[in-house]
């Protein structure tokens, strides 16, 4: 999953650098994996907090290039609410539908988030409750998911509203260039900055929540460098090798989708367990939400490959 993550990230970041300066996709994914090589040394040279302070800055530049398309030409607030409603149109909506749930959940980042939350609360551990360090955590992943989701939704409704049955936006360049023409350059410039942000911090998080996986789950003790380039470096193949940059990306997204079961469902499982969490597993009420939303992603996903097949 880090792997298909890098593989849009890397694409995205690759095209981002095309449209602000022109370069070529191939080095400005070498590019984009080399920033986030940086990133990812800042961090362990000055310590979590500051790579974090650096991927929310990032996150900021995404947030203003996506939400900057609302503001020059802001959406009906009816037609947002009857978008909330699911519906499909074919199996290529059954394709990015999965490809949307894939980029906004991040399996991988689920232990990656574990893994920082635990760094984080681990000097408070011996002044503070385990019920005041999950409550701590329940805020963290809310604020992260809430960010998440924002961004994603924003972006979904400039779509909608600006490029909705305009020809020449199946691909990101294409949709640059109408977003030019109809919502302006300075919006245009934003969401090829934005994509970019999107890249570095993307990027950055993959190879850490590799690394962390390799580390904690499965006890390989490999070199740092060695962990980050082997989410990176196959990205980047793709891209010398020709693939089509839009449909990689796309596709990586589907991956993703395809791999939240494999997070999702132990996660459930392990959180309602005694043995595991005694007082502090999760109500049974919480437990049948997360089995309903569980069932409803392997369902998406069922269907998908069935009508791939």
């Amino acid at each position: 999953m880090a792997l298909a993550t890098d593989l849009a990230e890397v694409v995205g970041g690759a095209i981002g650098l095309r449209l602000l300066f022109g370069l070529p996709l191939v080095v400005g994914a070498i590019l984009t994996a080399a920033v986030a090589l940086l990133v990812l040394a800042v961090g362990d040279r000055w310590g979590q907090g500051v790579l974090e302070r650096v991927i929310m800055g990032f996150l900021v530049l995404v947030a203003v290039g996506f939400v900057a398309g609302l503001v020059v030409d802001g959406p009906d607030g009816g037609e947002v609410a009857s978008g909330l409603v699911p519906s499909f149109a074919g199996a290529d909506s059954v394709l990015l539908a999965s490809g949307i749930v894939g980029a906004t959940v991040m399996p991988h980042a689920i232990y990656l988030h574990s893994s920082l939350t635990t760094e984080r609360h681990a000097t408070a551990r011996a002044h503070r409750s385990m019920a005041d360090l999950l409550s701590a955590t329940r805020v963290d992943v809310g604020l992260a998911l809430a960010l998440a989701g924002v961004l994603n939704l924003a972006l979904l409704v400039v779509a909608a509203t600006s490029l909705s049955g305009v020809s020449g936006t199946g691909t990101l360049p294409g949709a640059h260039a109408v977003i030019g023409e109809r919502l302006g350059g300075g919006v245009a410039l934003l969401f090829a900055v934005a994509l970019l942000g999107s890249g570095l911090a993307s990027t950055s998080v993959g190879s850490a929540a590799g690394a962390e996986i390799m580390r904690s789950l499965l006890g390989w003790h490999v070199p740092p460098v060695v962990r980050r380039l082997a989410t990176l470096v196959p990205a980047v193949v793709v891209l010398v090798a020709g693939a089509d940059p839009t449909r990689s990306l796309v596709l990586s997204q589907v991956a993703l989708s395809l791999g939240v079961p494999f997070a999702i469902v132990p996660l459930v499982w392990l959180t309602s367990q005694v043995s595991v969490l005694g007082e502090h597993r999760n109500h049974s009420v919480t437990t049948a939400l997360a089995v309903a939303c569980a069932a409803v992603i392997v369902a998406l996903n069922v269907a998908l490959v069935v009508l791939m097949l």
